[in-house]
């Protein structure tokens, strides 16, 4: 169970193809749909921040794993309240934002915020986060030491080369007493930013994807959750450090629903937000994916 869910976690990630989208009958169509919304408000001369009507239909552009799971075991707790709730599976992080902003669905799951706003930048959209969900957890796992409290003098540590989880693995690093960082060196630390490494660490950058592959090959590494189970490792039992829910990183780089500016204040989104942050979806998530993914706060 464990590697057909790291492998299909590992495909959920993977970045497809730009392709083209958006025109000027699906910007009327999102328009007409706020003029209707805001046309009923008027005539009932109620606000619409409370519960959402009944018969109300939400569609939402999510990755497979874990954004349309979560989702899917959503849909009978959103019954309750009277909405259907429609997911859409997309396998690319370009078109979930460009359906969004055409008005052809009303939110998106499957992105954190730093993505959304180099997205807006780029591509001229006004996408908004309407609420924060989860997050996948960097941790530190063994490999021919297994004591983070007995670290080896020059031992080498794994971490992945990209620019975010870079970061990410050397503020966990810090946070575990094994290097310290320059001060602000935040989420923008590279390894040239260690001030200070009592053990002689040797920092070892690597395509994220390849480092389960070279876990006998160094003291430690540090890995993404989805590649932690495809390196057969149990996120909750292995890892003898990892991100918690209230880290920097976790905070900042916590998956989202994303909608069309003003569309966050619609009580439906609102109602979607609150059921994946209930009691019922946090557990869920929690035992499904044995640690590689966890609510946030």
């Amino acid at each position: 169970m464990k590697k057909g869910l790291a492998l299909v976690l590992t495909a959920a990630f993977c970045v497809a193809a730009v392709t083209g989208c958006g025109s000027s009958s699906k910007e009327t169509k999102a328009e007409t749909k706020a003029e209707t919304s805001a046309e009923t408000t008027a005539e009932t001369g109620e606000e619409t921040s409370g519960t959402a009507e009944a018969g109300t239909k939400l569609t939402v552009a999510a990755s497979p794993t874990p954004h349309a799971e979560i989702l899917n075991a959503a849909k009978e707790l959103m019954a309750e309240k009277g909405i259907e709730l429609e997911v859409i599976e997309f396998t690319d992080y370009v078109q979930p934002n460009k359906v969004v902003d055409a008005g052809d669905v009303d939110a998106n799951y499957f992105q954190h915020l730093p993505y959304l706003e180099n997205f807006n930048e780029e591509q001229g959209t006004k996408l908004v986060s309407a609420g924060a969900i989860h997050y996948e957890p960097l941790g530190i796992y063994p490999g021919k030491s297994s004591d983070l409290a007995d670290i080896p003098d020059g031992a080498e540590i794994i971490v992945p080369n990209d620019a975010t989880n870079e970061a990410r693995a050397l503020l966990l690093l810090e946070a575990n007493g094994i290097i310290t960082l320059k001060e602000d060196a935040g989420l923008n630390a590279t390894a040239n930013d260690i001030a200070e490494n009592p053990h002689n660490v040797k920092i070892v950058e690597m395509e994220a994807a390849q480092i389960a592959r070279a876990v006998e090959d160094a003291d430690f590494v540090v890995l993404n959750g989805n590649y932690a189970l495809q390196a057969n490792f149990s996120v909750e039992k292995d890892a003898l450090a990892k991100e918690e829910a209230d880290s920097e990183a976790a905070q900042t780089y916590a998956n989202i629903i994303a909608v069309r500016e003003g569309d966050e204040e619609r009580p439906e989104i609102k109602t979607l937000v609150e059921v994946l942050k209930s009691d019922e979806i946090k557990s869920f998530i929690e035992t499904t994916y044995e640690g590689a993914v966890l609510p946030i706060e």
